[in-house]
C-alpha cells in the first residue's frame, strides 16, 4: 500500500499491490484508488476477473469501520463491515484485525468468496 501526496494542491494518490495465487498461477496486480480500500478492491478484482468473470457484476455498496477495544487507541482491533451487491442479492461480510488493511482484505475476500459460492465457485486469495 502506498499513499502519497502530489502536486501543488496536495492531491493524494493511493496505490495497492496484491499478489494472489489463482489456480496455480501467481498474479501480481497494482491499482490506484480513491483510498486504500478502493485501491485494494480494484487490484484484487484485476487479479481475479480473468479467472472469475462473474465478479464483474458485483460491487461494494457500503464500508464501515468500528473500533472494538477503544482503550488500546491506535493498537485497537477494528471490525470492518463490507456490503456488496450484484443484480440479484445484497450481502455483508466482516473482517477483524488490529490492522485496518488486513481487516478490509478479509472482508473483501469473503465478499468475493460469497459471490463465487452463489455461482458454485470458490476463490482462496
Amino acid at each position: 500500500m502506498i499513499v502519497e501526496k502530489r502536486g501543488h494542491h496536495g492531491e493524494v494518490l493511493t496505490e495497492a499491490t496484491v499478489r494472489v495465487d489463482v489456480k496455480g498461477q501467481q498474479m501480481l496486480m497494482a491499482a490506484d484508488g480513491d483510498g486504500p480500500v478502493n485501491a485494494l478492491d480494484i487490484a484484487l478484482r484485476k487479479a481475479l476477473e480473468k479467472f472469475y468473470p462473474e465478479i464483474a457484476d458485483m460491487h461494494l455498496t457500503d464500508y464501515k469501520v468500528r473500533v472494538i477495544d477503544a482503550e488500546k487507541a491506535t493498537a485497537a482491533k477494528v471490525r470492518v463491515l463490507v456490503q456488496s451487491r450484484d443484480a440479484e442479492r445484497v450481502w455483508c461480510t466482516v473482517g477483524v484485525s488490529e490492522n485496518l488493511v488486513e481487516a478490509s482484505w478479509q472482508a473483501l475476500v469473503d465478499s468475493l468468496d460469497y459471490k463465487l459460492l452463489k455461482s458454485n465457485r470458490k476463490v482462496h486469495a
